[in-house]
């Protein structure tokens, strides 16, 4: 009885565990603080301007000014609101946001001071299916915000919102199906290891991994398919009623998504944490950095699509071709 206390089914100890998912958290935190900064000084240099250059030597310290100032601002609460789902909202968006990286693998594991410590926070033999489904559960959180907000823009952005994230879900979800049956495992630690003796399941599922791309890129409602919160049609879209922290926990949760939208890219398409020479946990950095600067780009260089080219696009074109994919990996695989 006290070995299944001291030890969890991997050999690793629970508190070890517990101290890992900390550490993890607010790597993550940091990482999104110093994205938001790392993306406006990228734009700025697309459109030949400095980007936030006065809080600290270079902007450095941008990220904790912008955590002051939305510490100090007022949260205003709107009269007409309903008070518990209006405050409730933010909260759930980010922590469904952080909940997700979880189950992400990073590295091979170590032993440390004889203490075996994993490459993850938890390995689930169905992690993939727990992503979508704490995904499904964060679309709540945008949806009911800009409902209880009883404003109009906050609505019609709740409802772009649950037309949109509802709709790519599928395709989402379509396009990593390949990598399940060519790997045979939801875990997504044994997807890593199945590509360490395969190739990486980018060269195989390319077509996947577009699809992935595209519909991942509507999910995080990121430009081109930003419309639930179109700042040029709606205001803000469903966090318009939103001030201080609480505007801050959306913004939070929707550049975490965009983090572990990229760590499951990595993970499932470009070989997670394998590579030649470095260790295990910096080639998932570069790779990950590598995708966070492709969305970046996107976002400054591709036109904001009409609500109706966003949905045709979704329904005509990126769920036939994940669907004719899928069904063709899945004659592939039982063939060979």
């Amino acid at each position: 009885m006290s070995q299944l206390l001291a030890a969890g089914a991997n050999g690793e100890p629970w508190w070890i565990a517990v101290i890992k998912a900390a550490i993890v958290i607010n790597l993550v935190l940091f990482g999104f603080a110093y994205l938001t900064l790392v993306e406006r000084k990228v734009m700025g240099r697309m459109q030949l301007r400095y980007g936030p250059n006065r809080a600290g030597p270079y902007g450095l310290l941008q990220p904790i000014a912008d955590l002051v100032k939305l510490i100090r601002k007022e949260s205003f609460f709107p009269a007409a609101a309903i008070d518990a789902l209006y405050i409730s909202a933010p909260f759930l968006a980010a922590f469904t946001a952080l909940t997700t990286f979880s189950v992400i693998p990073f590295g091979p594991g170590w032993e440390i001071a004889g203490y075996q410590v994993n490459g993850y926070v938890a390995d689930l033999p169905i992690a993939l299916l727990l992503i979508f489904a704490v995904g499904s559960v964060g679309i709540y959180g945008f949806i009911v915000g800009g409902w209880a907000s009883d404003s109009k823009f906050a609505l019609l952005g709740a409802m772009r919102t649950c037309a949109q994230l509802v709709s790519y879900e599928v395709s989402l979800a379509l396009s990593v199906l390949g990598v399940v049956l060519m790997s045979g495992s939801l875990s997504l630690v044994d997807i890593v290891a199945a590509q360490e003796i395969d190739v990486w399941y980018v060269i195989p599922q390319i077509v996947g991994f577009v699809v992935f791309i595209l519909a991942g890129t509507a999910e995080t409602s990121r430009a081109p398919f930003d419309l639930p919160e179109a700042e040029q049609e709606l205001v803000a879209g469903y966090h318009t009623e939103y001030g201080g922290m609480r505007f801050g926990l959306y913004s939070m949760s929707e550049y975490i998504n965009l983090i572990t939208l990229s760590g499951l890219a990595v993970t499932l398409f470009l070989g997670g944490w394998h590579g030649p020479i470095l260790p295990g946990p910096v080639w998932f950095l570069v790779k990950l950095a590598a995708l966070l600067f492709f969305f970046i780009w996107m976002r400054t260089t591709l036109p904001r699509l009409r609500y109706d080219q966003l949905m045709r696009f979704g329904w005509k074109v990126l769920l036939p071709v994940a669907t004719v994919n899928a069904v063709v990996t899945a004659i592939l695989v039982v063939w060979i």
